[in-house]
């Protein structure tokens, strides 16, 4: 039997460019002692107060059926963080909860794009953003981001590839996974007009939004004329270390959300109740819990910049948010592939090459500062050592 065209060509003409992490997760099952710095998964784990909360909700039978757009309860309670943290007025109405962040950027696009349209997005990118848009029927197209322009969108740049009467939408990512780079207000300003210049949907992936260490984290709703164009897909994965518990949501005017909810009752008909309950509960707990979770990144990011001090073999990219720093390898003469395969064969240790995001990272390195200070610090010391050793 024949498959789709559209699940055939999902990955395009390759694999998901994750090739590495999937030799060295294969190293690990073999009983190889590798560092693992590729992913975003936290090292601690989902509070046990949200799980307490989670365990209470199942026990007390709030198993069955869930609201499909989830519940209100949660739905308040995202707008009010939303409205709280923005300004900009959002209600139940303006929100619905899916499952997980990834689940969220696939609706939207779908809610954005008819077959053959063109979807514009930043290149480095993280790694699924091609993938959804050929998923829905969508043509990605990647804007590249330079690293001499500190990862910066160039708004030249997307005017020109918004100018296509095929492009619909426009995805953006702050702080941006894999950089670590906070767009700047000139250059969010600049998006801004590109979208109502050439009429696109903004949908604005704000995942790492409790995660910012330099500059500031603006939403795209609050940039002028732009709530009712734009789609935010946030999640509570990050922020609250619940990766594995899929709770995430878009936020959008309130007509859009009334076609996303009829898109979830025919596809994945809402998130259990007790995860939404252990979310609800989340939330309540107020900021602290989120900087708590967030804390071991930012003290990461400075042991990172203090572990590159007097070199210049390695540099960091502006470090400014997200719990990952992207480091300049170019000195070494070696492409990004050829120095993060080279570093897990020699020093066991596990990174992501740049181009895994896209062409424009070449040159550089993902690193995830997802594992204790102490042997975080050892990995970069001994990750350094080896860039050196290239060299000589």
């Amino acid at each position: 039997m024949k498959v789709s065209n559209r699940l055939n060509t999902i990955n395009g003409d390759g694999d998901d460019g994750w090739g590495l992490f999937y030799r060295s997760r294969k190293m690990i099952v073999d009983g190889v002692k590798v560092t693992e710095l590729t992913i975003g998964e936290h090292d601690i784990r989902t509070d046990k107060s949200i799980l307490d909360a989670m365990h209470a909700s199942a026990v007390g039978g709030h198993t069955g059926y869930a609201m499909i757009p989830g519940t209100d309860a949660l739905r308040d309670a995202v707008a009010d963080r939303i409205q709280t943290r923005t300004g900009i007025p959002t209600t139940r109405d303006n929100v619905m909860i899916t499952p997980g962040g990834q689940s969220a950027l696939y609706a939207t696009h779908l809610a954005a794009l008819d077959a053959g349209d063109t979807a514009l997005f930043i290149d480095p990118h993280y790694a699924t953003y091609p993938g959804t848009v050929r998923g829905v029927g969508g043509i990605p197209v990647a804007l590249k981001a330079s690293p001499d322009n500190d990862f910066q969108p160039q708004i030249d740049e997307l005017a020109a590839a918004a100018a296509d009467p095929r492009a619909k939408s426009l995805l953006i990512n702050t702080p941006n996974n894999p950089t670590g780079v906070v767009y700047s207000q000139e250059t969010l300003n600049g998006i801004a007009q590109v979208c109502k210049d050439h009429d696109l949907w903004l949908i604005s992936d704000e995942v790492y939004d409790t995660q910012v260490w330099d500059g500031e984290h603006i939403s795209s709703r609050t940039l002028p004329d732009m709530a009712e164009r734009t789609m935010v897909v946030g999640s509570m994965s990050k922020s609250h270390a619940m990766t594995g518990s899929r709770v995430g949501w878009i936020c959008a005017p309130a007509d859009m959300i009334a076609h996303l909810i009829n898109l979830a009752t025919n596809t994945n008909y809402g998130v259990p109740g007790f995860i939404q309950d252990a979310a609800l509960f989340a939330l309540k707990a107020g900021d602290a819990l989120e900087a708590q979770v967030a804390a071991p990144f930012e003290r990461r990011r400075a042991l990172t910049l203090q572990a590159l001090e007097g070199q210049n073999v390695v540099r960091a990219v502006p470090a400014q948010g997200a719990m990952y720093v992207m480091l300049d390898i170019r000195a070494t003469g070696k492409s990004s592939w050829d120095f993060a395969n080279a570093l897990l064969d020699e020093e066991l240790i596990a990174v992501m090459p740049g181009e895994s995001f896209g062409s424009a990272a070449a040159g550089h390195i993902r690193v995830a500062m997802t594992i204790d200070d102490d042997a975080y610090v050892d990995a970069i010391n001994r990750l350094v050592a080896f860039a050196k050793a290239c060299i000589t």
